[in-house]
């Protein structure tokens, strides 16, 4: 019996990440073959040649935003932008909405951007409690008393989602940096640590302080 539980195991571990990425890239690729339907009906692929082509979508996707860029890049084509922002700018609500989700997006896909390029360690939601999270900002300054001159801003994601989570102000002394990549932290999250990082987490913490090492005997 124990034999063929560790075969039944065995070739679940093989096959689940088989299964669950098929689906997953079939998912994405059926999402963007919707944008197809954005073509004139002549010009669609299926009436076109007769059939469906999977992933056309993909390629149509990728040569809007290709074409979109290189117009945007020049003159003429960032002044239409800009003028299509002015547009934006004068809707109250829309302003609103388009200004957070172009900063957001900004802020994420810019080249100097430093966002999520660190793994941290905060004692969060109490003290004594190290949570894993990322470094999303190192220069924040708030005027009050009672607070550091300057803070940092960490994402603390929540498990198995990584995308949900909590954002948090501490102090810089307060943040220990993790010698980790972000794939390394978000596979710790992803599978409530059960994978964890190359390194040994205890040699890990250890190198960092949180984790004192025992006297030499």
């Amino acid at each position: 019996m124990s034999t063929l539980r560790k075969y039944l195991i065995t070739g679940l571990l093989v096959w689940i990440p088989v299964a669950a990425t098929f689906f997953i890239v079939k998912l994405v690729v059926d999402l963007m073959d919707m944008t197809i339907l954005l073509l004139p009906e002549q010009v669609q692929p299926e009436n076109l040649w007769g059939f469906a082509i999977p992933g056309m979508g993909i390629i149509l996707a990728l040569a809007v935003l290709v074409l979109t860029g290189a117009l945007a890049a020049n003159l003429v084509g960032r002044q239409v932008v800009d003028l299509w922002e002015n547009l934006l700018g004068r809707i109250p609500l829309v302003r609103n909405i388009y200004n957070a989700f172009k900063q957001i997006a900004t802020t994420l896909l810019s080249s100097e951007n430093k966002s999520f390029r660190k793994a941290v360690l905060v004692e969060f939601p109490t003290g004594g409690l190290w949570s894993l999270g990322f470094l999303t900002n190192t220069d924040i300054s708030i005027e009050a008393s009672a607070l550091e001159d300057k803070l940092v801003s960490v994402f603390v994601s929540t498990t198995p989602n990584p995308t949900t989570g909590f954002l948090i102000l501490v102090d810089p002394a307060k943040v220990i940096e993790l010698n980790i990549s972000i794939e390394e932290a978000f596979k710790m999250i992803m599978s409530i640590g059960v994978i964890l990082p190359e390194k040994d987490m205890k040699e890990l913490l250890t190198e960092n302080g949180v984790a004192k090492t025992p006297p030499d005997s």
